[in-house]
C-alpha cells in the first residue's frame, strides 16, 4: 500500500497547530491546557503517521499508538516511549475536576509541567517526521 501523504500531512499540520497553541497557553499560565494540548499534538502526529502507512489509528494513548507502529516494524526508541508515557498522563487529569481528589485541574499544573510536556511533544513529533521521511519527499 502506498504512503498516504495527504492524510499524513493533514494530521501533522493539526499536530503542529496544537503544539503552537500549547506553547501559547504555557506563556499565559494556562498550564493545564498546555499539557493537554501537548498530548493532543503528539496523538495527532502519531495517528497521522499510522494513517499514512495504512493503519487505522484507534484510541488516545500515545504509548499504545506507538505500540501499533512497533507492531508494524517501525522501531521506537525508549526516549520516545518514555515521552509518550509522560504525555498520556495529561489526557484526562488536565481536563476533568473529578480526576483529582480535590480542587480543579488548573490547580495541579504549573510551568514546569508545561515545559516538560512541550519538550516531550517536540521529541515525539520530530520522531514522527523522521520516520515519515522514508515515504515523504
Amino acid at each position: 500500500m502506498p504512503f498516504d501523504e495527504i492524510e499524513y500531512m493533514r494530521w501533522l499540520r493539526q499536530a503542529q497547530h496544537s503544539l503552537e497553541s500549547s506553547k501559547r497557553d504555557m506563556e499565559i499560565g494556562d498550564h493545564d491546557w498546555s499539557c493537554f494540548k501537548a498530548q493532543q499534538a503528539t496523538e495527532f502526529a502519531v495517528k497521522g503517521l499510522l494513517y499514512g502507512i495504512g493503519i487505522t489509528a484507534v484510541g488516545h494513548s500515545v504509548s499504545k499508538l506507538l505500540g501499533e507502529l512497533e507492531a508494524n516494524g517501525i522501531t521506537v526508541d525508549k526516549a520516545v516511549l518514555s515521552a509518550a508515557r509522560v504525555l498520556d498522563r495529561h489526557y484526562i487529569p488536565a481536563r476533568y475536576p473529578n480526576a483529582h481528589v480535590g480542587g480543579a485541574p488548573f490547580e495541579f499544573y504549573d510551568e514546569n509541567a508545561s515545559k516538560q510536556a512541550t519538550k516531550e511533544a517536540i521529541r515525539i513529533i520530530e520522531f514522527v517526521k523522521d520516520v515519515a521521511k522514508r515515504w515523504v519527499r
